[in-house]
């Protein structure tokens, strides 16, 4: 069973929960604790069955401050601009990670999530949050752009240019209703219910052909940098691979004989 030092881990029946669990400082992020996040979602990659999904929620009723002040934001300012690149490309890696690990990543969100926190919940493929989720891209509150993990890439396709220009120029926080509104937010849900919600939503999709997610998540990603015509032709190799997995035949066979499919993710 795989243990993590700087934030909290269980895997429970083939389901990841991953907590920020520094709630007396709202769970910011050291330099540590993005390392381990990095590498903790890069294995991912080779634990398709050992993890299904993934849940990534804050501790103490917030999700997280970003940076912590003291043990990152401190340090930066003294430092050169290689340990300075080192450090940016590191919390880059960690989006890539995200989004590059098989299995669907859910992040549960209550309270401040800032910063960096809020980008892990952007670079997440779903997002739940409660109604006193308060959610900011804060960089230029710092003196720094906007474009920080990912964000001027990502952001904008979630929510449209002109909202994403006006939150990262600002760095004002977005309320829940208007994430909700926007697209950013899957679903607003109460606080007591968050956590139950986030994990019934994972293990519905925990239960599907998990090969065949797998497939979506992969080509959401990568269509971006495709034409229409390469993104069609994409797409048919990708489903014509998915219709070589056991899936697919269980599922025909479900139709024929009027039951439910019983997928097994190959």
């Amino acid at each position: 069973m795989q243990t993590a030092t700087h934030f909290r881990l269980e895997i429970k029946d083939n389901l990841a929960f991953v907590t920020l669990n520094r709630p007396d400082r709202k769970n910011p992020l050291t330099f540590e604790s993005y390392a381990e996040l990095r590498d903790f979602f890069r294995g991912l990659v080779y634990r398709p069955d050992e993890v299904q999904a993934v849940i990534i929620s804050g501790a103490g009723g917030n999700f997280c401050s970003g940076g912590d002040v003291f043990e990152i934001i401190e340090p930066l300012t003294k430092m050169d601009m290689k340990g300075l690149l080192t450090f940016t490309r590191m919390t880059g890696d960690l989006v890539k990670a995200i989004r590059a690990c098989p299995q669907p990543v859910i992040a549960a969100v209550d309270g401040i999530c800032v910063g960096a926190g809020a980008i892990i919940a952007m670079a997440s493929d779903l997002r739940f949050a409660t109604p006193a989720a308060k959610c900011a891209f804060l960089f230029t509150r710092v003196g720094l752009a906007g474009c920080d993990m990912g964000a001027c890439a990502i952001l904008p396709r979630l929510i449209g240019q002109g909202r994403a220009a006006e939150l990262l120029y600002s760095g004002r926080s977005m309320t829940a209703q208007e994430g909700r509104d926007w697209g950013f937010w899957n679903e607003l849900v109460e606080a007591e219910t968050l956590p139950a919600r986030a994990e019934e939503h994972a293990r519905q999709l925990m239960a599907g052909p998990r090969f065949a997610h797998m497939m979506t998540k992969t080509m959401l990603n990568q269509e971006w940098s495709m034409s229409v015509d390469q993104a069609i032709e994409a797409e048919a190799q990708a489903q014509a691979i998915c219709m070589q997995t056991e899936d697919f035949r269980r599922a025909f066979n479900a139709f024929a004989a009027r039951t439910k499919p019983d997928f097994v993710g190959r």
